[in-house]
Formats: structure tokens, C-alpha cells, sequence
């Protein structure tokens, strides 16, 4: 791999990991002022739209063909309406930096899932990084398992929707994609993945609960442009490299996801931050490095 290339990866991981993990701090402020799926609902619509206009309108991309509408709707049910959908109601019952933390369970779901289903070979260095993300995504919520709340109900949840997230991964990474830009396939997922959420809004929704004020629409407009946009178009450049490679980059998400939600919502950070910060950089190094073992 070039230095060029290599430098680019490592840069779209941070910037993936920092994007990716400011959304639990985010979901949080929106759900001061409005119910889980009104929320989902516009940052998806939001955000999918802003793509397609870009990748069709701008850039002149083609639009889907054939079985590769079926391929974006599998995508967009896994990756927006079950794990997005799931994800915004288990942050109504745990806090954020819990629901950053549940992000680092993805890499060992999809090794595993990998490992299973496609015959990956699971490496030494691989297992050793494994170890010592792992470690590291403990040592640094220590403080905040101490003074979180959450419910059962919520971490089952939040669990469930990690295991869908870990699935999508797969199948995006499976999938002959034709050469179909980045950019269409987050567009028109994000789109489908919203419009399978609108039932379940109709079912649920209560304008007594829903205030449209300045915290929503901030809310509403970080997760569609810097997550739904930004960082998921890091994800998907990552995951067209290396798959089992890019998920260790879930590992960062807890670190950055702590930092944010102590700047923003107060909640703890100690030394304990700063050890499991310098476990994971080391575990994401082996990873990463041509190392033999």
C-alpha cells in the first residue's frame, strides 16, 4: 500500500470515527424537543435528498438499475430503518457515552459474522488488536458505567441494533456493487431506509410531544450533514478497501464519542479516558501495520 493511500485511510477512519461518534451527543439534544422518529424521519428525508441532488443533479451519476434497487432497499432496511430506527429509541433510555460505547462492539460481531458465514481467517495480529481495542473501550468507560443510567430494555436494544449495523456492513461489503458511486448508494439508502420508518411514525406520533425549536433543527442538521453525509461516506470508502480493516476503526468511536458527550453533556472523564485512549491507537496500529504474527 502507498503512503498517499495509506495516509488517506487513516484520515477518513479518524474523521469516520469523530463524525460517527458525535451522533449519540446529538440524538441526545434532539430528543429534548421531539419524539425518536420525528427525528429520524427528517434527518433521513434531509440528508438523502442533499445526496441525490449532489450524485444526480451535479455529477450526472446514473441512476440504479435493475437488482441494484433490491440491494439498496436490503442495505437501507439494515443500515437506517433497523439499526438507525432502533438506535435513536434505545438513546432515549442510556446515556450517550453508553450508546458511543456500544459502537465498539461492531468490530467483533463482524469478525465473527465474517469468520462464520465467508471463511475469513481470523489473524493473530487481528485477535491481539481485538484484545487490546477492547481493553482500551473498557478502560475508558469505566467512570461513565459508574454514573450512567440505563435500562435493560435499553442496552438489549442498543445491542440489537449494533448486531444489525454489523450485518450491513457485511452485505454492502458482498455485494457486486457495478461501479455504482458511493454517493448514490448512501443517497438512495438513506431515502428507502427513511420511507420504511414512515409507517411506524404514523403509528407512534404525538404533536404534543414534538417541539420544533432551535435544539431540534440543530440536532436534525448535524445528524443529516456531517453524520448521514460525511461520515457514512467515510464508512463506505473504508469498507470498499478492507471491511474487517475498517471495522476497527468502531473502536475509536467510544474515545471520540466520551470526549464529546464530557464537553457537551458533562458527563465524567478520567485517567482512565487517557490509558484506554493509548490501548486502542495501539491496537488499531497492529491492525493496520504489515505486522507478522
Amino acid at each position: 500500500m502507498s503512503k498517499l493511500k495509506n495516509f488517506k485511510l487513516i484520515t477518513a477512519g479518524i474523521a469516520f470515527a469523530f463524525l460517527w461518534s458525535s451522533a449519540s451527543t446529538a440524538t441526545k439534544i434532539g430528543l429534548t424537543s421531539a419524539q425518536p422518529f420525528v427525528i429520524s424521519i427528517f434527518r433521513f428525508l434531509f440528508a438523502g435528498g442533499i445526496m441525490l441532488f449532489v450524485t444526480h443533479i451535479v455529477l450526472q451519476n446514473r441512476l440504479p438499475v435493475k437488482r441494484e434497487w433490491i440491494q439498496i432497499s436490503i442495505y437501507g432496511f439494515l443500515n437506517i430503518t433497523f439499526y438507525l430506527g432502533l438506535y435513536v429509541i434505545a438513546m432515549q433510555q442510556v446515556s450517550a457515552g453508553l450508546g458511543s460505547l456500544a459502537v465498539a462492539t461492531n468490530p467483533v460481531f463482524i469478525a465473527l459474522m465474517s469468520a462464520f458465514w465467508f471463511s475469513h481467517k481470523i489473524k493473530y495480529k487481528n485477535v491481539l488488536s481485538l484484545l487490546l481495542c477492547f481493553i482500551g473501550v473498557v478502560l475508558a468507560a469505566y467512570p461513565l458505567l459508574e454514573s450512567s443510567y440505563a435500562t435493560p430494555l435499553g442496552i438489549i436494544i442498543l445491542l440489537v441494533s449494533m448486531i444489525a449495523y454489523s450485518l450491513g456492513t457485511i452485505y454492502y461489503s458482498r455485494v457486486n456493487w457495478n461501479d455504482l458511486p458511493i454517493l448514490t448508494i448512501n443517497g438512495w439508502q438513506t431515502i428507502l431506509g427513511g420511507v420504511f420508518l414512515l409507517p411506524v411514525l404514523y403509528a407512534t406520533y404525538d404533536p404534543k410531544k414534538n417541539s420544533f425549536d432551535t435544539s431540534f433543527w440543530a440536532s436534525v442538521c448535524w445528524l443529516a450533514i456531517p453524520v448521514s453525509i460525511g461520515a457514512v461516506q467515510f464508512w463506505l470508502y473504508l469498507l470498499k478497501n478492507n471491511p474487517i480493516k475498517a471495522s476497527y476503526w468502531l473502536f475509536l468511536c467510544p474515545i471520540f464519542g466520551f470526549l464529546i458527550a464530557h464537553l457537551i453533556m458533562k458527563e465524567p472523564i478520567s485517567i482512565y479516558t487517557f490509558i484506554g485512549v493509548a490501548f486502542v491507537v495501539c491496537g488499531l496500529y497492529i491492525v493496520q501495520k504489515k505486522i507478522k504474527l
